[in-house]
């Protein structure tokens, strides 16, 4: 399994699904926007486009963020979508496949950081990825938008403070808005360079503090995080 990835800071790794990626023996390459590294030219020698999260929303500008071209990213991803490819975004990369589908970013109607539970829709207890899920599980959380919806997309799972937590958007297509790749590494990284939102929006209902992001235990939403990929990686197109 080919799997490339799209990551737009340092500090938003792929975190549990590099563990994930060599447990099973995939092959990685990465595209590191914030060394100014290329899109590659074609999707073709892909087997799983995993995009990754970021500060930046669809709308940033590269006058904003200079290693950010949201315009390009899109195109690929509708590219690689056409191609009839595997697509997993999480986080900007769940809004940025709504984005190639024809759907715009939203702002969420609460900003989640920290670890709460998300709960499948009827939806999400059919669908062959999140049927393995229990109805209720906690996973992290780092955001303020959420994904725009096409009309052919479903919502398999929502949280108290979004309402779209998991998306499908094709058999072959997810977003998911929370981050159930979490782990200890990523989240010390999180806090050191977004640790001002923690401060910014302290008091809010769904912001938990830096001390309670550390003390969260992350391995069990990343087990099932790795249930799902196998799951994915072995779905094929109807």
């Amino acid at each position: 399994m080919n799997i490339h990835i799209l990551q737009h800071e340092s500090f938003e790794s792929p975190a549990a699904i590099e563990e994930w990626i060599k447990k099973n023996g995939h092959q990685a390459t990465y595209t590191r926007f914030y060394n100014f590294e290329p899109l590659p030219e074609s999707p073709d020698f892909i087997d799983l486009l995993l995009i990754l999260g970021g500060p930046q929303s669809p709308a940033t500008t590269k006058a904003e963020c200079p290693h950010f071209d949201g315009k390009a990213e899109i195109a690929f991803i509708k590219k690689t979508i056409d191609a009839n490819k595997k697509v997993l975004g999480i986080c900007l990369g769940a809004q940025l496949i709504g984005e190639a589908l024809g759907a715009s970013v939203q702002y969420s109607p609460n900003r989640e950081i920290g670890k709460f539970e998300i709960n499948l829709t009827d939806a999400g207890r059919k669908d062959p990825l999140t049927s393995i899920l229990p109805d209720a599980i906690e996973v992290g959380h780092w955001h303020g938008d959420m994904p725009g919806l096409t009309p052919e997309s479903e919502i398999l799972a929502t949280s108290e403070g979004c309402p779209r937590q998991i998306v499908r958007y094709m058999p072959l297509v997810y977003g998911f808005q929370c981050h159930l790749e979490f782990n200890r590494k990523a989240i010390e990284g999180m806090i050191a360079n977004c640790g001002d939102e923690l401060v910014l929006h302290a008091g809010k209902p769904f912001i938990q503090d830096a001390a309670q992001l550390l003390e969260h235990k992350y391995s069990e939403m990343n087990k099932m995080l790795f249930d799902m990929l196998d799951k994915l990686i072995n779905i094929t197109q109807k």
